[in-house]
């Protein structure tokens, strides 16, 4: 029997939200056609998380966009949870659990305050979210995980690597410095891989290089 996902928030500005998003900017315009990180399938450095058993108990996906990390968790039976900041992307990724027959949340939340949430998991996956971050909101978003994120659970990070080829435009990159800095406090650093991240971008066909990052939470 097909198991539906949760409709996925409707409200615009949900309480305790109140400037999420950015002035003069909608996020839905992200997903008014498929940005270059929507590949519709799963990352495969995520993939290899699953295949080896890393995802377990109740699993958060920030920034889940049109679902695939945590349709990739409920398909293996976790509790699966996904948020975002685009409607039109949540309800995407509502359509292709019901498709799926999966069971899966998703929700119009701003990663910067989890703990509105008022809940705690086991594992949350971060594709392309961190990386976006400067300053402050950088410092809220590593606060926030914390409260989210259970004692001994885990958070795996994809960020782009600090070395080309990194796609066109606007661009992220991360050291493993920046990294170390920013979980300092209340993490420990298990592993900062190189590895690639697959995009739609013509001119990024055999991947970009990127870090996948695994931390504990203390």
């Amino acid at each position: 029997m097909a198991q539906l996902a949760d409709e996925p928030t409707a409200d615009p500005e949900p309480p305790g939200h109140q400037g999420a998003a950015d002035a003069g900017f909608r996020h839905e315009e992200l997903y008014a056609s498929p940005p270059p990180w929507d590949i519709g399938r799963p990352q495969p450095a995520f993939l290899a998380l699953a295949d080896a058993g890393l995802l377990h108990g109740r699993v958060l996906d920030v920034g889940c966009g049109t679902g695939e990390h945590t349709l990739m968790a409920a398909r293996l039976g976790h509790e699966a949870t996904g948020i975002d900041l685009a409607t039109n992307a949540l309800d995407r990724a509502a359509k292709k659990a019901e498709e799926r027959g999966l069971m899966a949340r998703f929700l119009y939340h701003d990663a910067r305050h989890l703990a509105d949430l008022g809940e705690r998991f086991d594992v949350v996956l971060d594709s392309l979210v961190f990386h976006g971050f400067r300053g402050e909101e950088r410092s809220a978003y590593v606060e926030s995980l914390h409260t989210a994120v259970k004692p001994g659970g885990r958070y795996f990070m994809l960020g782009f690597r600090d070395e080309p080829p990194t796609p066109p435009g606007r661009v992220h990159r991360l050291t493993p410095e920046e990294i170390r800095t920013a979980f300092a406090d209340g993490w420990r650093v298990d592993a900062i891989e190189p590895t690639t991240i697959d995009s739609v971008l013509p001119a990024c066909t055999d991947g970009i290089r990127g870090w996948r990052t695994t931390l504990t939470r203390n």
